[in-house]
């Protein structure tokens, strides 16, 4: 079995290897790890620093049009910006602020008018931006905000303005401190009649910084954490732009007020503007792991050097990741970590084909289902992403014992700056009910396809697996191999379809007459997410196994193979009530599930070391006094319990 982290890297580097090899170099010398004594001015000024230096390297320009000075890489700058979440999560943010979500939405948005006057000086970071989206009352229900835009033919400008309170544009980037435009999300009027949202590039400042007439900016101030990034507060009493300035790729308005657009349905055009917004969301859960896997790092390198508790039969202390207690809180996460890498990478790769300025056109419907496909995807992963992200560095914390609460080594601004990811660029709440409804559509016109004799198998299937769970017959004939990846699927795809089906026929009662709909969907909401949730355990599952099936040395394929392993019977273990429930397994098979796993973990523990290496993490981003490795003055305290004089049962754990 493979020892060289270099072997891992370059299988995890992929498809972009040469665009993680360069952001290594270009980034490695850049003050990533701000110290923890800053003021809030103090780090938003070097985050600016930074942004610009960034802007001086030329990796921002690599996702912009090739016509306008750009590389055309979409999938690259994706990669190169999560990167960044391996140093400095404020950086990521601002940086994703700039150039992912204000510049993305002149490119995606605009049209040539705005990409000829805007485009380089965004790329050049000349004239930097917000994306100004949420409001105070509406975050997620984006198609509820309440600040309009009402066109005025007489002066053939747009009046943008905050009707109250909650209209307000809320926790905006760049708008504290830096930000000069910003693209407004608003109801466009025009004749009387509201079109539905709509983006328009609206300047908030002047050159030396004061906010411009009718618009009021205020600052967010200290958040739990990226307080590198200048989150503020933007007000607009009729503020007033000109009709070029609608970013009016998807619809127009005419000088005289006429409104058109190639997309007829609102509710259509709606959804395909937001979907071509998606590369902030697949940033995120991009930066979510870069993240996950630096704590995972820490703690597992401390933990292959930290002792406590002496082994009764050599007196010796022992090295606390030999314990399979340490082993079960940090190895089953890696291989979650390394399954949602593999994922990840899959997402950018079907971005970047989907996007990228050289893509090949198809037909209207397959760049519909390519979009909806790849929308569904990043709503799933990020969710999970960014809650793994979260649940992971918490335990890294913990791991690290007293020396993991210390500011210096790194973990608690790492908690405090991914703990926003699971509720920005959309809730993982509501991102997962959106995966679970397009689910639910695609089983519709699934089930609707089949002809008569297939809709009667259809039923007799459901009769029969409700019949196989009641009687507990559907473990006795799918017994399988627990170590076999075959039968590990079957069981992750059995829950899923299960899900599914049972979620679908709750949901059909909202069809009977008079039904209550709300009602309907409100009470099968708990029944929707587990079922969204099941979908991207199994897309994950699948990523990692096409990942390991493309390794071509032997020896480097059968180390992720248990890795993969590992990941799949930790997700069989998690829903082991489900599949016991529902007589996929028997008890006592769902105790040997939990045998696998322990089997796993303490084969995989002399390669935990290689495993978080091959991230490729730069050691500069990682220097901390946890990794001094002596019991100098950095080591961690001796925490005060458990007591010194080691406890029997506590001898008996190792």
């Amino acid at each position: 079995m493979t020892s060289d982290p270099r072997e891992l890297r370059r299988v995890l580097d992929g498809r972009w290897a040469d665009v993680r090899a360069e952001v290594r170099a270009q980034l490695g010398e850049l003050r990533l790890t701000p110290e923890a004594d800053l003021s809030t001015d103090e780090y938003r000024a070097l985050t600016t620093e930074n942004l610009r230096r960034l802007a001086e390297s030329g990796r921002p320009h690599q996702g912009f049009d090739p016509a306008y000075g750009g590389g055309g890489d979409v999938g690259g700058v994706v990669t190169a910006f999560a990167a960044l979440g391996y140093g400095d999560l404020s950086l990521l943010v601002k940086a994703g602020v700039q150039w992912g979500l204000f510049g993305g939405a002149v490119q995606v948005l605009g049209t040539s008018r705005h990409h000829d006057k805007y485009l380089r000086s965004i790329m050049d970071g000349d004239l930097l931006g917000c994306f100004a989206m949420t409001e105070t009352g509406h975050g997620s229900d984006v198609q509820h905000l309440r600040t309009t835009a009402t066109y005025d033919p007489a002066t053939q400008e747009f009046d943008i303005h905050t009707p109250d309170a909650g209209a307000r544009k809320d926790y905006i980037g760049n708008a504290a401190r830096d930000g000069r435009m910003a693209v407004v999300f608003a109801q466009l009027i025009t004749g009387g009649v509201s079109h539905g949202v709509h983006a328009l590039l609206v300047p908030i400042r002047s050159e030396d910084g004061t906010a411009l007439p009718g618009v009021t900016i205020g600052d967010c101030g200290r958040k739990a954490g990226l307080n590198g990034v200048d989150n503020g507060r933007l007000s607009f009493d009729h503020v007033r732009v000109p009709r070029e300035n609608l970013l009016n790729h998807f619809a127009d308005v005419a000088e005289d007020g006429t409104y058109s657009s190639p997309i007829t349905s609102a509710s259509r055009r709606f959804f395909t503007m937001l979907g071509t917004l998606v590369r902030g969301r697949i940033s995120v859960a991009g930066g979510a792991g870069a993240a996950t896997q630096k704590a995972l790092a820490l703690a597992i390198r401390y933990g292959a050097t930290r002792r406590q508790f002496a082994d009764p039969e050599s007196g010796e202390e022992v090295v606390v990741l030999d314990y399979l207690v340490h082993q079960r809180k940090l190895l089953p996460a890696l291989a979650t970590t390394y399954a949602l890498h593999f994922a990840q990478a899959d997402l950018v790769s079907e971005m970047h084909d989907l996007q990228s300025f050289d893509a090949e056109p198809g037909s209207n419907a397959e760049t519909e289902a390519g979009q909806r496909d790849l929308e569904t995807r990043a709503a799933g992963i990020k969710a999970v992403a960014t809650w793994h992200a979260t649940a992971t560095i918490q335990t890294c914390r913990e791991a690290c014992g007293g020396a993991g609460y210390l500011a210096e080594n790194l973990l608690p601004q790492l908690k405090a700056d991914t703990d926003v990811f699971t509720t920005f660029e959309g809730d993982n709440t509501v991102l997962l009910q959106l995966v679970a409804k397009t689910l639910l559509s695609d089983y519709g016109r699934r089930v609707g396809k089949l002809d008569v004799v297939g809709k009667a198998r259809f039923a007799a299937d459901l009769m029969a697996g409700s019949m196989a769970e009641r009687t507990g017959l559907r473990a006795v004939v799918r017994r399988g191999d627990l170590r076999d990846r075959a039968y590990q699927r079957w069981l992750l795809v059995e829950r899923e379809e299960h899900l599914l089906a049972a979620a679908a026929r709750r949901m059909r009662k909202a069809l009977a007459p008079g039904a209550d709909r709300f009602a309907v969907f409100n009470g099968a909401q708990d029944h929707l997410l587990v079922a969204a949730r099941a979908h991207v355990d199994r897309i994950v599952l699948d990523s990692f196994a096409a990942a390991v099936d493309r390794v071509e040395s032997p020896a480097l394929r059968g180390l992720l193979e248990q890795v993969r392993a590992l990941y799949a019977l930790s997700v069989i273990e998690g829903d082991r009530a489900f599949f016991v429930e529902h007589g996929y397994i028997s008890r006592g098979r769902a105790k040997a599930v939990t045998q696998a796993v322990n089997t796993l973990c303490g084969q995989l523990r002399p390669q935990a070391r290689t495993l978080v290496d091959g991230f490729g993490i730069p050691e500069a981003w990682l220097d901390c006094p946890l990794l001094d490795g002596g019991r100098d003055s950095h080591a961690a305290p001796t925490d005060p319990s458990p007591s010194q004089e080691e406890p029997t049962d506590l001898a008996a754990v190792g």
